[in-house]
Formats: structure tokens, C-alpha cells, sequence
């Protein structure tokens, strides 16, 4: 359940090089968005990896209960995100990031937020249109795993929202999430993570199930994250010397990476999860890997380093690319 394969984690970029970052100002906002937030462009931030051109967007955000980490005492998490001035009237924020992969093909979409199912979302379709993006023109989808604020833009509204998109989804996310045993006797929380993967599979009849690792295209490929949810994957891209491995819920905010044994409540297997980071962070911090997270501050990228035996996360350095 919680093997890591070398393949699977060779993602590092070397110590001397680094990944540019701009941040993109865009013009055009759809009507609703302007209506609401007449001064607020959609962010967006727009980097390489090789000869990809990568987009960070994000769908919004919501803030979540200290009580929702179980591990740890919810006063000992509201003390640390105070101590880092990240606490917030309703816990700690998650933003609900995406990323756009343009390899000079095709676009590939990872996740697609919650649409509105959770906190303030919705503003993916805002965010993509800002950027001259239609959802038609986006040629596959890669689900990290089929929680509702990763699959909700997908189905939203009962609609096949990116119809020209091959979608990929690990296997066992699509068996545990269509189970109606399991659907029968889970908590009221999770409901909408099973209504919507139910929507999924039937809204794209053609998606591809995936098992674990899988080349999507040349240098976009999936790792094994197993543990949050049954089949939680990462999306590895590399070209040219430079990676990048999007690793969805490995992290998150205040809490990760200091302590494994810190949990967020919608985890299926608690154990696996730990395991997954007990492996995932160290080795990531010795390869100096460079990490686009799903909850991180956005646009999410970043890396895990050591100092004096603690590890924590820090941010990628920016620069405007000329």
C-alpha cells in the first residue's frame, strides 16, 4: 500500500537550477466575477518546466475548522497557525489551486476544484477565461483522486463540463467512491465526494482508469501517493533536465510537513497517509524537489527542506521570465 518506487520519486530539479515564475495580469473576467468583485482579476501564475508551459490557477478557497486535524489537539494546531500568522476566524484557509499543463499539443487540466461545493469557489471557469482558455479546448484531465473539491468543476451543475477532455482517474478511487456499501455507511461529510464521483462516471462513460503510475503523455506522468484516499496520485512532469511533481494532498497548510501524524478529516486511511509522508517528505527534501501542492498558499509551489532536523515548507522564489 505505501511503497514509493525510485522512479516514482525521481521528480528533484538539480541544486543549481531553478524553475522561473511570472505572474500573469489579465485582462477579461466573466460577467458574474466582475459583477461581484469589479476590481479583482482571477489570479493566475505562469512558469516552465522544459518545454512545458505551466499555469497555476485556482478555484477559490475555504477555511478549515482546527478541529478538522485530527493528530493533534485542535488549541496545539490553532497555536502554531496563530504563531505563523495563518490563522484565520474559521480555521486554517485552503486554497483550492489548479494547474494547466500546456506541452505545445494539447492543454491538461489537473483537478478541477470544487465549483462551489465547498467555501468560496467557483472560479475556475472566471480564472480560464481570463487566460483565453475555453473548456472545450482543454484535451485531458487528470483527477488526483475524487474528493469534491477536486472533481466538482467536472460535474457541476450535472453537466459534462470539458466534453473534448480524456479523463484520467486511478482505479481504486473510482471503486471505493461508486461503492454503495461503503457510500451506505460513511459519514455525512464525504456524501458529496460520492454523489459527485457518481456524476463522473456517469457524465464521461469514456474515462480512462488508471493503476497507480501511468505515462499520460511524454514527460507528464502519475506516482502513487495511496493514503488519503485509496488512489491519491501525483502528477510527475519533466523535461529538459527540470521537474515538477504536483503531489495534490500530500501537504497541507500550518500542519505539514513539521508532523505526519497530523491528519485533515475527510482521509480514508489514516495509517497509509502517515506512511505516504513519512516517506514523501525527506526524500523530497534531499532532492530539493520542486512541489506543486493542491492547499498551499497559492499558486502552491514550493519545496520541503531540513533545518536542524525539522522539516518545513518553503516557497519557490519568483522572477519574471523576459
Amino acid at each position: 500500500m505505501v511503497s514509493l518506487s525510485r522512479r516514482a520519486f525521481a521528480f528533484g530539479l538539480p541544486a543549481s537550477s531553478a524553475a522561473t515564475a511570472s505572474v500573469l495580469s489579465s485582462g477579461r473576467l466573466l460577467a458574474q466575477e466582475q459583477s461581484s468583485h469589479p476590481n479583482v482579476f482571477p489570479p493566475s501564475a505562469q512558469f516552465k518546466i522544459g518545454r512545458f508551459t505551466i499555469t497555476a490557477l485556482v478555484d477559490g478557497y475555504a477555511d478549515m475548522p482546527f478541529t478538522y486535524f485530527p493528530g493533534h489537539p485542535a488549541k496545539e494546531t490553532k497555536d502554531e497557525a496563530s504563531a505563523m500568522s495563518a490563522a484565520k476566524p474559521g480555521g486554517i484557509r485552503f486554497m483550492f489551486n489548479q494547474y494547466l499543463i500546456d506541452d505545445g499539443e494539447r492543454l491538461i487540466l489537473i483537478d478541477t476544484g470544487p465549483a462551489g461545493t465547498l467555501g468560496q469557489s467557483g472560479k475556475l471557469p472566471a480564472a480560464l477565461a481570463a487566460i483565453g482558455v475555453r473548456p472545450e479546448s482543454i484535451g485531458a484531465i487528470i483527477i488526483t483522486h475524487t474528493h469534491q473539491d477536486h472533481i466538482g468543476g467536472l460535474v457541476a451543475g450535472g453537466l459534462q463540463n470539458y466534453p473534448h477532455s480524456e479523463l484520467y482517474v486511478d482505479r481504486r478511487d473510482i471503486v471505493y467512491w461508486t461503492d454503495p456499501a461503503k457510500r451506505a455507511s460513511a459519514p455525512d461529510y464525504v456524501q458529496t465526494s460520492f454523489a459527485l464521483s457518481a456524476d463522473m462516471v456517469r457524465l464521461y462513460p469514456k474515462l480512462q482508469a488508471i493503476d497507480g503510475e501511468r505515462q499520460i503523455s511524454r514527460g507528464v506522468s502519475t506516482v502513487d501517493l495511496t493514503g488519503h484516499t485509496p488512489g491519491h496520485i501525483g502528477v510527475r512532469i519533466e523535461d529538459g533536465g527540470q521537474s515538477l511533481i504536483m503531489a495534490s494532498d500530500m501537504l497541507f497548510p500550518v500542519v505539514h510537513p513539521s508532523a505526519t501524524d497530523v491528519f485533515f478529516l475527510f482521509e480514508q486511511d489514516r495509517p497509509a497517509a502517515k506512511a505516504m509522508r513519512d516517506k514523501f517528505y525527506p526524500r523530497a527534501a534531499e532532492e530539493k524537489a520542486l512541489i506543486a501542492a493542491s492547499h498551499m498558499p497559492f499558486p502552491g509551489l514550493g519545496r520541503i527542506v531540513s533545518e536542524s532536523g525539522t522539516l518545513r515548507w518553503l516557497p519557490a522564489e519568483w522572477a519574471y521570465q523576459d
